[in-house]
């Protein structure tokens, strides 16, 4: 059995990140956090962790480090920009980087960190801020036995279900990238199904709960459409997400020459809705791209 890492470091505490950090806590693993935001390193330091003024700092203090961020440009900072944190890390430690990633810059990084004495696993997660906060979300994550071994405290606090998918960086961020190119045309099928309920005169509630029970449905249905019932956009995952990582799917599939025209369609519309100044509301809000309706909660 590999001795375990009980020294965690998680940089990046935002809806996904600070449930990461919460569920660590609850474990009884010793958690070291940073993030651009002052008051959420404050409220995790209140609940017992302890706070590092930048990903340098808390580098020096930890075993293995979650880097729970936007994108591919943003781990990148955290580990080789200024007060970076792969230069800090003691030899063995573990990089988990859990951002949605083009498979190409996971495999580099791999590489990258591998030729600094460290350890890396490829661990991109699903499930929202309400799994991320029980502890119960889903991990797609490929890396070295023997890392995943000394890892697993880690990965039974924040997951309750962790996909072992090689030991190759890149395999679970190809698998991620799967998800995302279905979650996105899914989110974009159902904004387009209530916009044509809308417009057809359906009772909108009737229309979400049968629907709900019918064939028609969809994981994505059942979550977003009450965001679009309640007229409520506080982002949860937002629009300028899903033109990331449905970025991500068609660069990946322009290389291969691959099409891929659902995901291209559903891309194209969630352009629409950044374009339209919603970048930073809920994904759900990408129902807003389609004229001609009254949307709940919104003026006639």
């Amino acid at each position: 059995m590999a001795e375990q890492i009980d020294r965690v470091g998680v940089v990046g505490l935002g809806a996904m990140g600070m449930g990461i950090a919460q569920s660590l806590l609850r474990a009884g693993l010793e958690v070291h956090a940073c993030d651009v935001r002052d008051e959420a390193v404050r409220a995790l330091v209140a609940q017992g962790g302890h706070a590092a003024a930048s990903p340098a700092e808390l580098a020096g203090k930890v075993d293995a480090m979650l880097i729970v961020v936007v994108n591919a440009a943003q781990t990148e900072q955290v580990l080789f920009g200024e007060n970076g944190a792969a230069f800090q890390l003691k030899p063995g430690s573990v990089v988990i980087a859990n951002a949605t990633v083009a498979p190409e810059f996971a495999e580099a990084l791999g590489a990258r960190l591998l030729g600094m004495g460290l350890r890396f696993i490829d661990a991109p997660i699903s499930g929202g801020a309400a799994k991320a906060a029980t502890g119960q979300m889903s991990v797609m994550a490929a890396g070295a036995p023997e890392t995943f071994d000394a890892c697993t405290r880690i990965f039974d606090a924040i997951c309750a279900k962790l996909y072992r998918l090689g030991d190759q960086p890149g395999q679970g961020s190809k698998v991620k990238m799967i998800n995302q190119l279905l979650a996105g045309v899914h989110i974009a099928a159902a904004a387009e199904a209530m916009a044509l309920g809308l417009r057809a005169g359906c009772d909108p509630d009737a229309l979400y709960e049968v629907i709900s029970n019918s064939a028609g449905s969809s994981w994505m249905f059942q979550n977003r459409v009450p965001h679009i019932l309640k007229g409520d956009y506080t982002p949860l995952s937002a629009v300028n997400i899903f033109v990331k990582d449905l970025g991500i799917v068609l660069d990946y599939a322009k290389k291969s020459v691959f099409p891929l025209p659902l995901s291209a369609t559903a891309h194209q519309m969630f352009m629409q809705a950044s374009a339209a100044g919603h970048g930073g509301e809920d994904d759900s809000a990408v129902v807003k791209v389609f004229p001609g309706i009254t949307l709940p909660g919104s003026r006639p």
